[in-house]
């Protein structure tokens, strides 16, 4: 039977409770950026970016449905407005029209699945999967009704009890297990840490900096952070003689592995759809 990109987004976002989601946060991200679903879908690609390097890879694979996480036009909303006359832009969008490609978002539903798809997948690389299953538990029959319980719930998950181990092996560890370059690290490399708190994406304002001002955590591991918020008040605390950790992971390294476990995850809602995780990779070189 013919299936169209279109079907493939009304049966992704249907395992969410919640759908659709206009009708309890007043909109979403999780829209078509560009392209026409009513297509036949061919192929899918999974990444956390639509980068060009991922668009020419879904076409080379004859893909010409792109779900990413993150947004395609360099800012959230994927306004374009203000692109119209710029080149590189202009030749992104050739790019997907040319080829019949479909970028469409999926950010706040996969958020919202229980557990979150995102955290699940980074867990899963970092071998904390059976972590916090009370907690799981909870969230798999909590039902989101307002704004407030959607963040929320992006904020579950995020406690972990881990073997003692020094601030650096720990920086190591996530090297590792999530193969990053580099990570950034605030605080004493020698200190021994064992309570985790895990913010994938980005962490910015009083949140992060209260998760990791709590007497029960030693360590915030974020993607990314406003640089005068969250790394000033851990450099505070260890003036006042606080051991108190940061490690910051970069927002794609914090987030890429929860796309490449959506592949996996939507290959049984889709079988014999040829599915494929295409990693946007760290844009940043340290030199």
């Amino acid at each position: 039977m013919r299936m169209t990109i279109q079907d493939v987004i009304n049966i992704i976002t249907a395992t969410v409770p919640e759908a659709p989601l206009e009708d309890i946060l007043g909109a979403t991200r999780d829209t078509i950026k560009v392209g026409d679903a009513s297509q036949t879908v061919k192929g899918i690609v999974t990444t956390f970016l639509a980068t060009s390097e991922v668009i020419e890879k879904a076409v080379e694979l004859g893909a010409n449905l792109v779900i990413t996480h993150e947004p395609t036009f360099y800012e959230d909303k994927d306004e374009t407005d203000w692109l119209e006359d710029d080149p590189v832009y202009q030749a992104k969008r050739r790019l997907i029209d040319e080829n019949n490609v479909v970028i469409w978002r999926f950010h706040d539903y996969w958020h919202l699945h229980r557990p979150d798809g995102i955290l699940t997948g980074v867990l899963q690389e970092l071998g904390w999967d059976n972590q916090n299953e009370a907690e799981i538990r909870a969230h798999l029959n909590t039902r989101v009704e307002s704004v407030e319980d959607y963040i929320g719930m992006a904020r579950d998950f995020t406690r972990f009890n881990i073997q003692p181990i020094s601030l650096l092996d720990l920086a190591e560890m996530f090297k590792e297990k999530l193969d990053i370059e580099r990570v950034r690290m605030v605080g004493n490399p020698a200190m021994i840490c064992s309570r985790i708190a895990l913010l994938v994406g980005m962490a910015g304002g009083k949140f992060p900096i209260e998760m990791v001002g709590r007497d029960d955590i030693d360590v915030l591991v974020c993607g990314e952070i406003n640089e005068w918020e969250t790394s000033e008040y851990v450099r505070d605390a260890l003036h006042f003689y606080q051991e108190k950790g940061l490690l910051i992971l970069g927002h794609v390294n914090s987030e890429e592995s929860g796309m490449k476990w959506c592949a996996d995850w939507l290959r049984p809602l889709l079988p014999g759809m040829e599915i494929t995780h295409v990693s946007a990779g760290d844009p940043f070189h340290f030199v």
